[in-house]
């Protein structure tokens, strides 16, 4: 069975998978993203919920409960970077947060390709 799989696969190549990296409270350019990102044939990794903030959508556990469980969802968007070929920053008005800057620097130490949703000030 597994080799009709790979039969199938021969001569084709994999979609780009892309991950999208920013700030959740740029909900409607995370949508339009993602959507544009999979019409152009690319494979969207996403954070879990962008309907709103992390922070928000823990408020009702402990303070030690909320650190933990936000350390867990950073680690699962590191992973979703590591299973990515390239991160597109979700930085409208040209912002990026402390988290994001993070998330590209663990991108570019992998050597993912970055590309921005809006073009980045030069450094």
């Amino acid at each position: 069975m597994r080799v009709g799989r790979e039969k199938r696969r021969e001569g084709q190549r994999r979609p780009t998978i892309v991950c999208l990296c920013g700030s959740v409270r740029f909900l409607e350019a995370f949508d339009q993203a993602s959507l544009r990102e999979t019409l152009a044939g690319r494979i969207v990794l996403s954070v879990g919920s962008h309907r709103q903030r992390d922070e928000d959508a823990l408020a009702h556990l402990t303070d030690a409960e909320r650190a933990a469980a936000l350390d867990h969802l950073a680690a699962l968007h590191r992973h979703r970077i590591d299973l990515a070929d390239e991160i597109l920053v979700i930085n409208t008005g040209g912002y990026t947060g402390p988290s994001t800057r993070a998330e590209i620097a663990y991108a570019r130490a992998r050597g993912k390709t970055i590309r921005w949703l809006e073009e980045p000030p030069a450094a």
